[in-house]
Protein backbone atom coordinates (compact mmCIF):
# COMPACT_ATOMS: atom_id res chain seq x y z
CA UNK A 1 0.00 0.00 0.00
CA UNK A 2 1.56 3.75 -0.91
CA UNK A 3 2.08 6.03 1.46
CA UNK A 4 -0.47 8.89 1.94
CA UNK A 5 1.41 11.90 2.50
CA UNK A 6 0.35 15.06 4.03
CA UNK A 7 0.43 17.87 1.84
CA UNK A 8 0.96 21.57 2.07
CA UNK A 9 -2.88 22.11 2.23
CA UNK A 10 -3.13 19.63 5.02
CA UNK A 11 -0.18 21.01 7.16
CA UNK A 12 -2.09 24.65 6.91
CA UNK A 13 -5.04 22.95 7.94
CA UNK A 14 -4.27 21.26 10.59
CA UNK A 15 -2.50 24.71 12.40
CA UNK A 16 -5.24 26.32 11.44
CA UNK A 17 -7.82 23.76 13.29
CA UNK A 18 -5.53 23.41 16.51
CA UNK A 19 -5.30 27.19 16.58
CA UNK A 20 -8.94 27.66 16.19
CA UNK A 21 -9.64 24.80 18.87
CA UNK A 22 -6.55 26.53 21.75
CA UNK A 23 -9.07 29.65 21.32
CA UNK A 24 -11.61 28.32 23.42
CA UNK A 25 -9.48 26.28 26.15
CA UNK A 26 -6.38 26.68 27.93
CA UNK A 27 -5.90 22.84 26.50
CA UNK A 28 -2.26 22.89 24.19
CA UNK A 29 -2.60 20.18 21.74
CA UNK A 30 0.15 18.72 20.17
CA UNK A 31 -0.51 17.17 16.22
CA UNK A 32 2.49 14.16 14.89
CA UNK A 33 1.75 12.17 12.05
CA UNK A 34 4.51 9.10 11.86
CA UNK A 35 5.01 7.21 8.59
CA UNK A 36 5.50 4.19 10.82
CA UNK A 37 5.54 3.80 14.77
CA UNK A 38 7.92 0.60 14.25
CA UNK A 39 10.18 -1.40 11.48
CA UNK A 40 8.52 -4.96 13.25
CA UNK A 41 12.30 -6.54 12.15
CA UNK A 42 11.79 -8.60 15.10
CA UNK A 43 8.13 -9.68 13.89
CA UNK A 44 10.36 -10.43 10.35
CA UNK A 45 13.05 -12.69 12.04
CA UNK A 46 9.73 -14.75 14.46
CA UNK A 47 8.26 -15.47 11.11
CA UNK A 48 11.42 -16.57 9.43
CA UNK A 49 12.37 -18.54 12.04
CA UNK A 50 8.96 -20.16 12.75
CA UNK A 51 9.21 -21.11 8.61
CA UNK A 52 12.37 -22.85 10.06
CA UNK A 53 11.70 -24.74 12.71
CA UNK A 54 8.08 -25.55 11.01
CA UNK A 55 10.65 -27.50 8.15
CA UNK A 56 12.45 -28.49 10.67
CA UNK A 57 9.45 -30.99 12.29
CA UNK A 58 7.83 -32.01 8.77
CA UNK A 59 11.19 -33.40 8.00
CA UNK A 60 11.75 -35.29 11.10
CA UNK A 61 8.33 -36.55 10.93
CA UNK A 62 8.86 -37.51 7.28
CA UNK A 63 12.64 -37.68 5.71
CA UNK A 64 11.65 -38.24 2.03
CA UNK A 65 10.92 -34.06 2.14
CA UNK A 66 14.64 -33.70 2.45
CA UNK A 67 15.78 -36.63 0.96
CA UNK A 68 13.36 -36.76 -2.30
CA UNK A 69 14.28 -33.27 -3.21
CA UNK A 70 18.45 -34.17 -3.19
CA UNK A 71 18.22 -36.99 -4.86
CA UNK A 72 16.53 -35.39 -7.49
CA UNK A 73 18.96 -32.93 -7.97
CA UNK A 74 21.53 -35.68 -8.49
CA UNK A 75 19.28 -36.83 -11.50
CA UNK A 76 17.48 -39.23 -9.94
CA UNK A 77 19.63 -41.24 -8.25
CA UNK A 78 18.97 -42.70 -5.10
CA UNK A 79 22.23 -43.67 -2.53
CA UNK A 80 22.58 -44.69 0.71
CA UNK A 81 22.51 -41.08 2.96
CA UNK A 82 25.85 -40.85 5.57
CA UNK A 83 24.91 -39.06 8.77
CA UNK A 84 27.33 -36.25 7.43
CA UNK A 85 25.67 -35.46 4.32
CA UNK A 86 21.76 -35.56 6.15
CA UNK A 87 23.19 -32.85 8.35
CA UNK A 88 24.77 -30.72 5.64
CA UNK A 89 21.38 -31.05 3.58
CA UNK A 90 19.12 -30.59 6.45
CA UNK A 91 21.38 -27.39 7.05
CA UNK A 92 21.12 -25.90 3.77
CA UNK A 93 17.17 -26.52 3.25
CA UNK A 94 17.07 -24.83 6.98
CA UNK A 95 18.84 -21.93 6.23
CA UNK A 96 17.38 -21.52 2.14
CA UNK A 97 13.91 -21.26 4.39
CA UNK A 98 15.05 -19.01 6.99
CA UNK A 99 16.47 -16.60 4.52
CA UNK A 100 13.52 -16.91 1.88
CA UNK A 101 11.04 -15.93 4.46
CA UNK A 102 13.78 -12.93 5.76
CA UNK A 103 13.95 -11.71 2.45
CA UNK A 104 10.12 -11.82 1.65
CA UNK A 105 9.58 -9.79 4.64
CA UNK A 106 11.88 -7.05 3.77
CA UNK A 107 9.03 -5.66 1.75
CA UNK A 108 7.36 -3.29 4.41
CA UNK A 109 3.42 -3.51 3.56
CA UNK A 110 4.18 -7.64 3.53
CA UNK A 111 5.72 -7.37 7.26
CA UNK A 112 2.61 -5.03 8.34
CA UNK A 113 0.22 -7.63 6.99
CA UNK A 114 1.61 -10.30 8.68
CA UNK A 115 2.51 -8.43 12.07
CA UNK A 116 -0.04 -8.82 14.86
CA UNK A 117 -2.98 -6.55 15.13
CA UNK A 118 -1.90 -6.51 19.33
CA UNK A 119 1.51 -5.90 18.13
CA UNK A 120 1.11 -3.11 15.95
CA UNK A 121 -1.40 -1.30 18.53
CA UNK A 122 1.15 -1.47 21.58
CA UNK A 123 3.70 -0.74 19.29
CA UNK A 124 1.37 2.69 17.96
CA UNK A 125 0.95 3.11 21.95
CA UNK A 126 4.56 3.00 22.93
CA UNK A 127 5.44 5.71 20.09
CA UNK A 128 2.48 7.75 20.89
CA UNK A 129 3.80 7.97 24.79
CA UNK A 130 7.30 8.35 23.72
CA UNK A 131 6.34 11.18 21.83
CA UNK A 132 4.18 12.73 24.18
CA UNK A 133 6.86 12.55 26.65
CA UNK A 134 9.23 14.33 24.43
CA UNK A 135 6.57 17.35 23.15
CA UNK A 136 3.91 17.89 25.40
CA UNK A 137 4.19 15.99 28.72
CA UNK A 138 4.82 18.62 31.58
CA UNK A 139 5.43 21.37 28.93
CA UNK A 140 3.24 23.91 29.85
CA UNK A 141 2.78 25.47 33.60
CA UNK A 142 -0.86 23.84 33.56
CA UNK A 143 0.42 20.33 32.71
CA UNK A 144 -2.85 21.00 29.87
CA UNK A 145 -1.20 19.92 27.07
CA UNK A 146 -2.42 16.84 24.92
CA UNK A 147 -1.07 14.79 21.77
CA UNK A 148 -2.92 13.58 18.73
CA UNK A 149 -1.08 11.26 17.07
CA UNK A 150 -1.66 9.10 13.50
CA UNK A 151 0.62 5.94 12.60
CA UNK A 152 -0.48 5.98 8.66
CA UNK A 153 1.06 2.10 8.08
CA UNK A 154 -0.59 0.92 11.00
CA UNK A 155 -4.11 2.98 10.50
CA UNK A 156 -3.79 3.77 14.01
CA UNK A 157 -3.81 6.70 16.61
CA UNK A 158 -3.36 7.56 19.91
CA UNK A 159 -4.43 10.66 22.01
CA UNK A 160 -2.40 11.16 24.90
CA UNK A 161 -3.06 14.00 27.89
CA UNK A 162 -1.46 15.68 30.74
CA UNK A 163 -1.97 15.71 34.16
CA UNK A 164 -4.68 18.37 34.19
CA UNK A 165 -6.70 17.21 31.58
CA UNK A 166 -6.42 13.58 32.08
CA UNK A 167 -7.63 13.94 35.78
CA UNK A 168 -10.89 15.75 34.29
CA UNK A 169 -11.75 13.79 31.01
CA UNK A 170 -11.88 9.85 30.27
CA UNK A 171 -10.25 8.11 27.93
CA UNK A 172 -12.86 6.76 26.34
CA UNK A 173 -14.54 10.44 25.68
CA UNK A 174 -11.63 10.42 22.89
CA UNK A 175 -13.84 7.94 20.97
CA UNK A 176 -15.27 9.84 18.34
CA UNK A 177 -12.09 11.86 18.35
CA UNK A 178 -10.60 8.91 17.18
CA UNK A 179 -12.77 7.47 14.68
CA UNK A 180 -13.02 10.72 12.99
CA UNK A 181 -9.14 10.42 12.73
CA UNK A 182 -9.16 6.81 11.20
CA UNK A 183 -12.10 7.39 8.98
CA UNK A 184 -10.15 10.35 7.53
CA UNK A 185 -7.00 7.81 6.96
CA UNK A 186 -9.43 5.33 4.88
CA UNK A 187 -10.95 7.93 2.85
CA UNK A 188 -7.31 9.01 1.55
CA UNK A 189 -7.77 12.44 3.22
CA UNK A 190 -5.71 12.41 6.48
CA UNK A 191 -5.54 16.39 6.79
CA UNK A 192 -9.31 16.33 6.88
CA UNK A 193 -9.58 13.58 9.50
CA UNK A 194 -6.70 15.04 11.52
CA UNK A 195 -8.58 18.63 11.67
CA UNK A 196 -12.05 16.79 12.58
CA UNK A 197 -10.18 14.93 15.22
CA UNK A 198 -8.74 18.79 16.66
CA UNK A 199 -12.36 19.82 16.44
CA UNK A 200 -13.44 17.58 18.54
CA UNK A 201 -10.80 17.51 20.67
CA UNK A 202 -10.91 20.73 21.12
CA UNK A 203 -14.76 20.90 21.56
CA UNK A 204 -14.21 18.59 25.06
CA UNK A 205 -11.37 20.75 26.37
CA UNK A 206 -13.23 23.88 26.15
CA UNK A 207 -16.40 21.88 28.46
CA UNK A 208 -13.36 21.08 30.98
CA UNK A 209 -10.88 23.70 30.86
CA UNK A 210 -11.71 26.99 29.03
CA UNK A 211 -9.31 29.85 28.20
CA UNK A 212 -7.98 31.75 31.24
CA UNK A 213 -7.83 35.52 30.60
CA UNK A 214 -3.71 35.29 30.80
CA UNK A 215 -3.79 32.08 28.86
CA UNK A 216 -0.52 31.91 26.61
CA UNK A 217 0.12 30.00 23.81
CA UNK A 218 3.03 27.66 25.29
CA UNK A 219 3.12 24.93 22.25
CA UNK A 220 3.15 24.89 18.47
CA UNK A 221 0.42 24.61 16.79
CA UNK A 222 1.96 24.06 13.36
CA UNK A 223 1.39 19.50 12.51
CA UNK A 224 4.61 17.84 12.58
CA UNK A 225 5.38 15.08 9.90
CA UNK A 226 7.77 12.28 10.88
Amino acid sequence: MARIRMSEADHALVTAAVAEAEAGTSGEIVTIVAARSDGYEDVAFAWAAGIMLLALASIAAWPPLLTCPVDLLRGGWTHEWSARELIGWLFAALALKFLAVWLLLRIPALRNLLTPRRVRTARVRERALLLFRASAERRTSGRTGILIYLSMAEHRAEIVADEAIHSVVAPEVWGEAMVALIDGVRAGRPGDGMAAAVERVGAILHRHLPRAADDANELPDRLIEL
